[in-house]
């Protein structure tokens, strides 16, 4: 069995690659819209499970990153007369990752409960700055943009447009998360894992481990604000519930369901969460309550999330070929 595995996966991605490439002539609009803002959030998701599932860290605030982004990127197309749209995505992620080194620096000086509950302080300053000035933010009112056309030579995408939006999405997210899998193979994202496992022992051999830390923290924040920023493209829009404890809830929910045991976990997780938020939205205004007991549920009955349920049927399926194989075999 091993051995159809990597045949298995060739096949995997270019199917994928050939579906996504497809699906503005298969959906109706409204889910292609759907399916452009899963996208968006399951590089938020992601980027949330190199803090939790890679490093342990368990983080209250992944949303002041989301927020500082998408803040950023409307303030940067108000404010700069004619800024390219990939400039100012650049410039609010650049932005977001300068808020992770200030915030990094104060906040990994701790571990455990008190990282987790400094984070929940610090996202609610954030989004006390969100509400309170009025002048930069908007206050309640939110921020509403106009995104810039993108000039790529004989083509011209417009955010405006559904498909232009979404080709948009899928390639910048696709290479951010494409980034992010890269990552956890190199000799830093591995190391991070080790340091997870057994500090002491990374310290020990010469790794200074909150240096690796601190890496880890703002190459996530920027990549959260990233999704923020296209999060603000996506909606022309931005409001204080971009930095709000919901939008951390929210990628915490799209985490633990999607199951922080494997890369894909989050990606599964962000998807089921956009289209069952979607759906039960329509049914009754109660659907964060359905939400929670969902949550609830997994954590209880499936700690492995989606992505583990998935992993055991498919040991299941496995282990039963085998016993078939074997007696046959002994027939």
């Amino acid at each position: 069995m091993p051995a159809d595995k990597p045949a298995a996966y060739r096949w995997v991605w270019p199917l994928g690659l050939a579906l996504l490439a497809f699906l503005p002539w298969i959906l109706p609009p409204y889910q292609l819209r759907l399916i452009t803002e899963a996208i968006i959030f399951s590089l938020y998701a992601v980027s949330y499970n190199l803090l939790l599932g890679y490093a342990g860290l368990l983080s209250f605030g992944h949303a002041m990153f989301f927020g500082v982004g998408a803040f950023a990127t409307a303030l940067a197309i108000n404010h700069l007369a004619g800024i390219p749209l990939f400039l100012a995505v650049a410039l609010a992620t650049g932005v977001t990752a300068m808020v992770g080194v200030v915030i990094g620096l104060l906040l990994l000086r701790v571990k455990g409960t008190p990282f987790a509950l400094l984070t929940l302080a610090f996202n609610a300053l954030f989004f006390a700055i969100a509400v309170k000035w009025h002048t930069v933010t908007g206050g309640d009112d939110g921020l509403s943009i106009t995104p810039p056309e993108v000039h790529l030579g004989l083509l011209t995408l417009d955010p405006a447009n559904g498909v232009d939006m979404y080709y948009l999405t899928v390639v910048v997210i696709g290479l951010a998360v494409a980034f992010c899998w890269y990552f956890t193979r190199t000799a830093m994202g591995q190391s991070v894992l080790l340091i997870r496992e057994n500090e002491e022992r990374m310290r020990f051999l010469g790794y200074n481990t909150n240096v690796a830390r601190l890496n880890l923290f703002i190459i996530t924040g920027a990549l959260a604000g990233l999704a923020g920023s296209f999060y603000t493209i996506f909606n022309a829009f931005v409001s204080q519930d971009a930095v709000s404890i919901a939008m951390t809830t929210k990628v915490l929910l799209m985490t633990f369901i999607g199951g922080t045991g494997s890369f894909l976990g989050p990606i599964v997780g962000a998807i089921f969460y956009t289209y069952v938020q979607d759906f039960l939205s329509d049914l009754t205004d109660n659907w964060p309550l359905i939400m929670g007991v969902l949550f609830i549920l997994m954590v209880l009955f499936a700690p492995g999330g989606l992505s583990g349920l998935a992993q055991s049927l498919t040991a299941r399926l496995r282990g039963a070929n085998k016993s078939e194989q074997g007696s046959d075999e002994n027939d």
